[in-house]
């Protein structure tokens, strides 16, 4: 079949896309913007890449006009706090309007179990996009789900920052709320197998694991697999407010998703119907087994997508190309060079930076920056990397976000997404000559900025310096 995929660069899609190739279908992603599409080259040899704003869009391209399934991955949660519902709605209604355009037959969408009579902000906002998409002049299927577990996902990375960094935990009541987790395989099963099924058209399925479990048992099996031994005690006193800085703060999770986040831990996520499975015949996989499967693809180095990689996690949420060319007025720079021997090598280097390896200089000072960062509203160093060796255009690099990465051209190109008045560049390329330039570029936002900028300097001169010459030669200081 012919299948349109939007949220083509979002956690479930990039986990969706292998699965559909192998299947045999014909896929066409839909992305904001190409450069972010950062699969392998292997799959986008395979598939055609429109772009696509579905809060602006409402023409259907040539290319998507002729298909037979569309999947709808697109959210707005983790932007704001307070309109995120009004996108999702708007998109919804754009989509309706281009798929009217199109031959689609049928549409499959992820949303959240919505069981409960007292629903979240986040939950609301799921239930309202499904019964505009139920509008539309097509056959719609719903799966709704719970939490999914899998590497890179949201709810594992944050259950894994809170049981990695904190060996004693006081937490709010929520931890106490019952939820159905999901292993990632199971979701990419379910949606996958409901392709062209008559029984599944027009009909909202609730999908869930076999464990019932409590985000403080969840913690607990997850502590078990992992090793550790934690403590957790649970307080009612905690507000909404200071459960989302505790989350903000220990995890690397952006303030506003965590704001959502603790609104929907709130309420119960449990399915009511086992239709779906049993009409698939789909055998769920257990929490324990889930956050297992997870580990083996981390040790492997095979995750495939991670939730901080969405721009909308991060400080800005514009198009990527606006970036990318350097402003050459207003701005103060830091330039260094070094000749290096092995370029080969030094690559290497450049494209493991960040992440567990650090900055390969004064790594304590990073983590300070990072630090104070977090405390006045910023991503922190806490999102690390997704991959310790590749990075694509698009990913999340601790407080940074990659702007270009090509090693035919030997130049990695970041932008800050920390705290900083003004916009801030850092530069990595290796010329024709074997010369390793090292630059940075601030654009300072009025006189705060460039007090800002002057204020620093000491330390960037100094780290900047460690920093060029430890990825030239390889010796790793503090």
């Amino acid at each position: 079949m012919r299948i349109l995929l939007t949220g083509a660069n979002g956690y479930i899609g990039m986990r969706l896309l292998p699965k559909l190739l192998d299947d045999g279908h014909e896929v066409i992603c839909a992305v904001r913007n190409k450069v972010r599409f950062t699969s392998n080259e292997e799959l986008i040899e395979k598939v055609e890449i429109v772009e696509l704003d579905f809060l602006k869009d409402t023409e259907a391209p040539e290319k998507i006009r002729n298909i037979d399934v569309a999947y709808y991955l697109i959210h707005s949660m983790s932007a704001s706090t307070k309109d995120f519902d009004e996108k999702e709605a708007e998109a919804a209604r754009n989509f309706n309007q281009m798929m009217e355009q199109t031959s689609v037959n049928q549409v499959i969408y992820l949303s959240g179990i919505v069981n409960e009579k007292e629903l979240s902000k986040h939950l609301k906002s799921r239930k309202q996009v499904e019964d505009i998409l139920y509008k539309g002049d097509f056959k719609l299927t719903v799966l709704r789900a719970a939490i999914i577990v899998g590497s890179g996902s949201s709810s594992f990375e944050i259950i894994r920052d809170l049981c990695e960094k904190l060996p004693a935990m006081v937490t709010p009541r929520w931890v106490k709320t019952r939820c159905q987790p999901i292993a990632i395989r199971n979701i990419i099963q379910y949606l996958t197998c409901v392709i062209g099924r008559e029984a599944c058209y027009n009909e909202s399925f609730d999908v869930g694991g076999p464990d019932i479990l409590t985000y403080k048992e969840m913690m607990q099996i997850y502590a078990d697999v992992r090793g550790l031994k934690i403590w957790i005690v649970d307080v009612p006193v905690m507000s909404p407010r200071l459960s989302s800085y505790w989350l903000y703060f220990v995890t690397s999770t952006s303030y506003r998703l965590a704001q959502n986040l603790v609104d929907s831990m709130k309420v119960e996520v449990i399915t009511k119907d086992t239709r779906l499975q049993e009409l698939l015949n789909i055998e769920p996989i257990h929490y324990r087994e889930a956050i297992e499967m997870a580990f083996y693809k981390i040790e492997q180095n095979e995750v495939i997508s991670s939730w901080k990689d969405s721009l909308s996690s991060g400080r800005f949420r514009k198009d990527l190309n606006k970036y990318v060319q350097l402003p050459k007025y207003g701005c103060l720079h830091d330039k260094k060079e070094v000749k290096i021997e092995n370029p080969e090598e030094v690559l290497n280097r450049i494209w493991a930076i960040g992440g567990y390896n650090g900055w390969y200089y004064a790594d304590f000072l990073w983590k300070i920056r990072g630090f104070l960062d977090k405390m006045v509203g910023g991503v922190g160093l806490r999102r690390g990397r997704t991959h310790p060796d590749k990075i694509n255009a698009g990913d999340s690099l601790d407080f940074w976000r990659v702007l270009l990465a090509d090693r035919e051209e030997r130049r990695l190109l970041l932008f800050a997404e920390m705290k900083v008045p003004g916009e801030a560049w850092l530069e990595f390329k290796i010329d024709e000559k074997n010369i390793l330039h090292q630059n940075a570029t601030f654009r300072p936002k009025g006189i705060l900025g460039r007090l800002y900028w002057y204020s620093m300097y000491p330390f960037h001169y100094f780290i900047f310096e460690g920093m060029i010459n430890t990825i030239a030669k390889g010796h790793k200081k503090e």
